[in-house]
């Protein structure tokens, strides 16, 4: 494992690992990329949107990357195959969004004036009493996604809050971000929104799957000893 010498750095991780209840594969993966530098990263809009001490609050839940190692693609992907990843993986995605969130359920539906609408994954944070709305994009960040975030954000705060819940917060994960481009996006937005990017596991190139040996090849060899 990379050794991290600053002592700050070795607490954060530390006090990470506890909290989200990090595996040491994921504890290796987080110290190789950076997460201590990058933990700060997240785009949002939280001081503008939320009090202050709520927007710290979700700044700590919240981070940016997102590392859904759990699923890997070989050939092209889209959000709909990452949603459908993530739902089949969701006590291994529940660890990786972070303590306190449930899933709520993926394409979920909410009716505006008549019309239907289908939120990628919904979640709800039991510790901050509030409805997180996540959008999956395979592509890099473009600012027309925040509309639509904003939009969902909103209908979820007049049709599902209840007594007691706080606003719902929105984050959108997209494969990469230009963070100039996301702050301008969300300059003016009215519902607390972040930005994230998020990361697959490395698949096998295809060159190295055909040399590995079948299921069958190895109980073969197997009952030979």
């Amino acid at each position: 494992m990379k050794q991290v010498k600053d002592i700050r750095a070795r607490y954060w991780y530390m006090v990470q690992s506890i909290t989200n209840h990090w595996t040491t594969r994921y504890l290796q993966e987080a110290i190789k990329l950076d997460h201590y530098g990058k933990h700060g990263a997240l785009a949002n809009n939280f001081t503008a949107t939320l009090p202050a001490p709520e927007a710290s609050e979700v700044k700590s839940m919240l981070k940016d990357p997102y590392i859904f190692d759990m699923l890997t693609f070989t050939d092209q992907y889209n959000e709909r195959d990452v949603e459908i990843g993530l739902v089949s993986h969701v006590e291994k995605f529940l660890i990786e969004m972070g303590a306190g969130f449930a899933f709520m359920g993926r394409q979920y539906h909410i009716e505006v004036s008549g019309d239907d609408y289908y939120i990628d994954i919904l979640m709800y944070n039991t510790f901050l009493h509030r409805y997180l709305v996540i959008e999956l994009k395979d592509t890099e960040f473009m600012p027309e996604y925040i509309g639509k975030l904003n939009f969902y954000c909103s209908a979820v705060d007049d049709i599902l809050c209840r007594e007691g819940d706080n606003r719902t917060i929105g984050l959108l994960l997209c494969k990469t971000k230009d963070r100039i481009k996301a702050e301008y996006a969300l300059r003016d937005i009215q519902k607390p929104i972040g930005i994230s990017d998020y990361e697959l596991g490395q698949a096998l190139p295809k060159d190295f799957r055909g040399s590995l040996p079948t299921i069958e090849e190895i109980e073969k060899e197997l009952e030979m000893k």
